[in-house]
């Protein structure tokens, strides 16, 4: 009886066929893992609140005499809780304020950061820096940078602005 030969092509092929089923299935599983993992959706989380809180802190810092009813209603929809109340309570007072100073206050946002973030509690912290513009009906307009804390809290609607104030600046340490 002869022996049977084996072709090295075959067998070439049949081990690179094996090897690239092997890579293909660590790819599969690597992308599967990464797509579920929860850091993933964490940082997605995150970049959620970053935006929903620059939205809302420039909105609170925007307003023009000429639509004084469009931008509180653009305040109150960015903000829950105590926050939301008291833009609610004041509204009769705001509107009075900028009709009469026939101002127009707009803001860019400069830069942002989550400080806090607790998916499961529904609350997190930004920093926003902002450029604001105050145009009254004579002069030049004033600038002013400054630098704001606001909290979030998770609603049905989005993530809305519980708290907002001004951040310290400089040395706040007790000598």
């Amino acid at each position: 009886m002869a022996g049977t030969r084996r072709n090295p092509l075959l067998a070439a092929a049949l081990a690179l066929t094996v090897v690239a089923a092997g890579f293909a299935g660590w790819g599969g599983w690597s992308w599967y893992a990464a797509a579920h993992d929860d850091s993933a959706a964490y940082a997605r989380e995150r970049d959620r609140v970053l935006t929903a809180g620059e939205q809302a802190v420039l909105n609170l810092n925007t307003l023009d005499h000429r639509d004084v009813d469009g931008g509180l209603d653009s305040w109150e929809a960015s903000a829950t809780g105590e926050l939301r109340k008291q833009l609610t309570d004041g509204r009769g007072q705001f509107e009075k304020q900028i009709q009469q100073a026939k101002t127009v206050t707009s803001a860019q946002v400069l830069s942002g950061a989550v400080t806090e973030l607790d998916d499961r509690a529904g609350r997190a912290s930004v920093l926003v820096a902002l450029r604001i513009t105050v145009t009254a009906p004579t002069g030049k307009p004033a600038r002013k940078e400054s630098r704001m804390l606001g909290e979030l809290t998770r609603t049905p609607e989005g993530w809305k602005l519980s708290a907002l104030g001004q951040a310290p600046v400089g040395n706040t340490a007790a000598e």
